[in-house]
């Protein structure tokens, strides 16, 4: 079929004012649709009525939670960890780690599209986040997945569930990407609402960093990559801006569809093209597709772009220009070349077996013209497009039913008393789908291609070696626990922080700098926008506190089905950087570690709401989170990073979900080797193995160093307390119960694959 050679000309728009529009099939508001009209003085054409919809869309405009996340700004852009040489605003943030290198990282989502067709979803999430890397100039070195569904023996669950788990796989290990963190939740308000959070790492020098903007006026305008096609059009900025009604996926044909293959070779045409120093500026082509790529460009630029639309190459001849501009297809990539560079662009490109095409130039017009078959289709004021949509100052209200929630404390409920009833309890959580061994998930992915993983899954912290000759490296963890937050979204969004950063500094990396994924339900639901507002509160005044930047991240609302929101998910990723990998800490208990001496370091208390015990025990959600104490957690941090430079320990575990009993669960079974451990004078023994505190971590320090270990904890004032010994084949809780490590393990491994297959 031939290409459709007549549009609807901005001539056309302004001679017939009164054509009927499909502005609210396309997501406008009547109010929005008005100020497009008040904007150009005319109405919109198609082109310029579709390019509006995508971009002043909930993902892609961010208009509800922009005046939100100007807080943000508040945050110091420094820390002493590393500089931050591009933030909020950018691809991506990059962070300078020392020795002349920097490390940009970002997380994204990529749930309703997940949702709809859970293979193309994640794969494409991945791919997603691994351009935007790519965009800022980096080297994509590893990804992570945070990842939550409903109840694990859901129908649904079993539907969405291993297509996610194969895409994301699929997707980054043919691009031969480490995954080496990430998690995976189970809870009922993600059952029709999966939660697909991607997080890239990249790597770069000082003077490869590159920003996305249009600049020198005759500058040509290459689109490069793959082919657009029908797939995605409208896809992650629609899908993404709406709710699910009830009775499951209809939006198949708005997915994505990946091509990693194409994207490898996408990734090395690109470092080769940067290497030549001949790209002036660049942008992936992600959500909104060309019409985020154009006008963000441009507005970000000179403010003028001309682009000839009917040079884009397709894979379907039969696209209209609408479609065009509102394809997300993917593996694709648009940059700003001088006349001079083009030939020398193209060549490369042919090399890599790149397609390339120069579809415009940079203009002085300021406006954003595009033509198809000669004719003007699309004349608008870039900035009105990519940075100057609706802002909302939506009607938040602290929910009625929050106090009632806060009151039903897990305290209250009955709890294990004898030896027998600690053993079983401990048993059912090890097996519970959120404590229990995610291998089912995690080898499915690679963790060591490239040869730089450090630390993969199921350490506390990814980490990634940066210069093979120093050792330089970087970690990186991801966290949130919805529970929390759903009891109190302030304290819980301080609790993923403060989790994060716990894990990273438990491995030895000195944390530098935060992305966040701020998945909630509907914006237009004042109980879920105070939960949001709160849980921005919370990251401001955490990251102002712990002195750490937020250099980026992601929103996305709208995750319900029907009128029911999921628990609000603000995940907090965290980035720290370590001198020396070769210094870094593991969890496992090793043979080599017999007769270490186990440390509990940081203070319990009787805080069980929210916990994985009242959640699997009794089906319980109520109270009030643990409490978090930043001070506390920054000096918990100096410990565990100079402990680990020193050698005063050799193996580290914080201390989260599930309690010191998990804790020593995942240690003892990490390295095979088991603990004798007793409960601290005047701490419970239920407490001592399940309560859910914050800023804790058990350390395994070799006998010869523990005086230097203490004295340097009592330097601080740190609370440290001897808990055991490393030794045998089982966990021994004195005077309570032992439990064989072969009897751990066939509970904690066996849940996923009785489940899944």
């Amino acid at each position: 079929m031939s290409p459709r050679t007549t549009a609807d000309t901005v001539s056309n728009a302004t001679s017939t004012p009164d054509v009927e529009q499909p502005w609210a099939d396309l997501g406008l508001k009547p109010d929005e649709y008005q100020r497009i009209r008040d904007i150009l003085d005319r109405r919109p054409t198609s082109c310029e009525l579709a390019m509006y919809s995508v971009m002043w869309s909930e993902h892609c405009s961010y208009k509800s939670s922009k005046v939100h996340l100007k807080r943000f700004g508040e945050i110091p852009q420094e820390t002493p960890a590393g500089k931050m040489l591009a933030g909020i605003g950018e691809n991506a943030g990059v962070i300078d780690i020392g020795e002349g290198y920097a490390v940009t990282f970002k997380v994204e989502s990529h749930n309703h599209p997940s949702y709809v067709e859970p293979y193309q979803g994640a794969a494409t999430g991945v791919g997603g986040i691994v351009r935007d890397i790519l965009a800022m100039g980096a080297r994509p070195v590893a990804v992570m997945d945070p990842l939550r569904f409903g109840p694990l023996d859901a129908p649904d669950t079993k539907r969405v569930l291993p297509g996610i788990v194969s895409g994301v796989g699929g997707y980054g290990n043919s691009l031969g990407l480490p995954n080496v963190g990430g998690e995976v939740v189970f809870d009922p308000t993600y059952l029709g609402n999966p939660l697909v959070n991607a997080l890239c790492v990249g790597v770069m020098r000082h003077e490869d960093l590159h920003l996305a903007n249009a600049t020198g006026v005759g500058n040509q305008i290459i689109l490069y990559g793959a082919k657009t096609g029908g797939d995605g059009i409208g896809g992650v900025s629609v899908l993404a801006s709406e709710t699910f009604a009830e009775g499951g996926p209809t939006k198949r044909p708005a997915v994505q569809v990946g091509d990693p293959f194409m994207e490898k070779l996408l990734i090395e045409c690109t470092l080769e093209l940067f290497a030549a120093r001949l790209v002036e500026g660049i942008q992936d082509l992600g959500g909104a597709g060309l019409s985020c790529a154009t006008s963000e460009l441009a507005s970000a630029g000179d403010g003028g772009m001309y682009v000839s639309l009917d040079k884009v190459p397709l894979r379907d001849a039969s696209l209209a220009p609408e479609e065009i501009l509102m394809s997300e297809s993917q593996e694709r990539m648009m940059a700003v070349v001088t006349p001079a560079n083009v030939e020398a662009f193209l060549k490369i490109c042919a090399k890599w077996d790149v397609q390339a095409d120069v579809i415009g130039e940079v203009t002085d017009t300021g406006r954003l013209e595009i033509d198809w078959h000669g004719e003007r289709v699309v004349d608008v004021p870039p900035r009105t497009v990519a940075h100057e949509g609706p802002v909302y100052e939506r009607p938040l209200a602290r929910p009625e039913w929050q106090d009632e929630l806060q009151a039903d404390g897990a305290e209250k409920l009955p709890r294990a008393s004898t030896g027998e009833q600690l053993r079983d309890t401990l048993l059912r959580l090890v097996a519970s789908p959120n404590l229990c061994d995610k291998s089912w998930v995690t080898d499915q992915y690679d963790r060591y291609v490239l040869g730089n993983s450090v630390l993969a899954q199921p350490e506390d912290s990814g980490m990634i070696r940066v210069d093979e000759t120093s050792g330089l490296g970087v970690a990186v963890s991801t966290d949130c626990n919805g529970r929390f937050a759903k009891l109190d979204p302030y304290t819980g969004a301080k609790l993923a922080l403060a989790e994060s950063y716990r894990n990273v500094a438990t491995t030895g990396a000195r944390p530098a700098a935060v992305t966040d994924c701020l998945n909630f339900g509907s914006p237009e639901d004042p109980a879920v926008m105070w939960q949001f507002a709160e849980a921005i509160r919370g990251l401001v005044d955490g990251c102002k506190e712990l002195g750490i930047p937020v250099t980026g991240g992601n929103v996305s609302f709208y995750n319900q089905t029907g009128e029911t929101p999921i628990l609000p998910t603000p995940v907090v990723g965290v980035l720290g950087v370590i001198d020396d990998v070769t210094r870094r800490t593991p969890i496992g208990f090793t043979a080599e570690m017999e007769g270490h001496q186990l440390y509990l370091l940081g203070e319990t208390e009787e805080e069980l709401s929210g916990s994985e015990w009242a959640h699997v025990i009794h089906g319980h959600l109520g109270g009030r989170p643990p409490a978090v104490d930043l001070a506390a957690e920054a000096q918990l941090a100096d410990i565990l990073i100079n402990a680990s430079r020193d050698g005063l320990i050799d193996a580290a575990h914080d201390v989260s979900d599930g309690g010191v009993a998990q804790t020593l669960v995942e240690s003892a079974l990490r390295g095979g080797v088991g603990a004798r451990v007793w409960a601290p004078d005047g701490l419970d023994p239920f407490l001592f193995l399940f309560a859910e505190s914050a800023g804790r971590a058990v350390v395994a320090v070799p006998r010869t160093e523990e005086v230097r270990f203490t004295d340097m904890c009592t330097a601080r004032r740190f609370p440290h307390t001897k808990i055991g010994v490393i030794t045998g084949d089982t966990l021994d809780v004195q005077d309570q119960f032992d439990l064989p490590l072969s009897e751990l393990r066939t509970a904690w491994t066996s849940t996923l694959p009785a489940a899944l297959g």
